[in-house]
């Protein structure tokens, strides 16, 4: 397989589950798709509307309060689009036809792991066209009070720095470095769940969020301790989660990025509001055609993969 071409799935694979914040049955259906289409959303389902086309592009967020929107801001959007990007960033995977029957993703368990595992069981294959890239030409930064995040030039690949700072003795300050590759991100960012607050739950059910979290899906924080029986799955589980989304929602550039980001104390709208920036000014990217910056795509075969309620990914 050439790593300098563009990717797509070799055959199409559905999974199912409910969405974290309404709590609604959701299927996907992920298909092949032709170069340079990048990843599509289908949404279908609409009451009184034809299946509309929605591209994955930072240009067509409409709300990023708990998780990354696309679409218009009525009937014909789709929700919680970042862990199924991110999985196909990290991935390598450019070109996808994202099948949809309702307005918010299923979360599965509340990582990338199973959408990694789909992938992975259909297989992806090389096309024909040259695989482009987004090069971060010269430095972009954000700031929001004390949050920031910036997009800086490197001569090759993605690295991503993400550090968050929470006012909890359970998480505390995190810090994660990582350099994105197929194989690392499949054992190192993707299994990393969504978390929230026990304390913000009656909050959130009130505005209508969370309403399908549960210990399935969600890393739940107490007072002193995370709830969740089996614990964390790594010891730094939420900044690692951070990255996992940050890949996802950088992922709505369109292409694959050159560069390296950094954030502190960032989330879903930080993490667009910098891609804006960056495309603020032409000067500031190029797309070009270039090395590789992934490692293969895994073609690995699948292998065998209590109820509270409360805030997923509130910050």
């Amino acid at each position: 397989m050439s790593f300098d071409r563009q990717t797509t799935l070799r055959t199409a694979v559905t999974l199912t589950g409910i969405g974290v914040h309404s709590g609604a049955p959701a299927s996907i259906t992920l298909k092949p798709s032709s170069a340079n289409s990048g990843i599509v959303f289908l949404r279908t389902g609409i009451e009184g509307m034809p299946p509309q086309l929605i591209h994955a592009k930072h240009t067509k967020v409409s709300a990023t309060e708990l998780c990354t929107v696309i679409g218009d801001r009525g009937p014909a959007s789709v929700s919680t689009v970042e862990h199924l990007m991110s999985a196909c960033m990290g991935l390598g995977l450019d070109n996808v036809l994202v099948e949809i029957d309702g307005p918010e993703m299923p979360i599965m368990d509340g990582s990338a792991r199973e959408f990694v595992a789909a992938i992975e069981a259909t297989g992806v294959v090389t096309l024909g066209a040259a695989r482009r890239y987004l090069k971060v030409l010269q430095p972009v930064r954000i700031e929001q009070g004390r949050a920031f995040a910036e997009l800086m030039p490197a001569e090759q690949g993605f690295r991503l720095d993400v550090e968050i700072d929470f006012d909890s003795a359970v998480i505390g300050r995190q810090r994660k470095i990582f350099d994105l590759d197929a194989k690392d991100y499949a054992s190192e960012i993707s299994k990393a769940r969504t978390f929230g607050f026990m304390r913000d739950v009656e909050q959130l059910w009130k505005a209508g969020f969370a309403l399908g979290a549960s210990l399935e899906n969600t890393v739940a924080v107490g007072e002193d301790k995370v709830i969740n029986p089996e614990g964390l799955r790594y010891g730094d589980e939420f900044v690692r989660h951070k990255v996992l989304d940050a890949i996802g929602d950088l992922a709505l550039a369109g292409y694959p990025i050159i560069g390296e980001f950094r954030s502190y104390c960032g989330g879903h709208r930080m993490n667009v509001r910098i891609l804006e920036a960056l495309f603020a000014d032409r000067a500031n990217f190029a797309i070009v055609e270039s090395q590789p910056v992934f490692a293969a795509p895994r073609n690995a075969q699948i292998a065998g993969l209590a109820s509270a309620a409360y805030a997923p990914d509130l910050h």
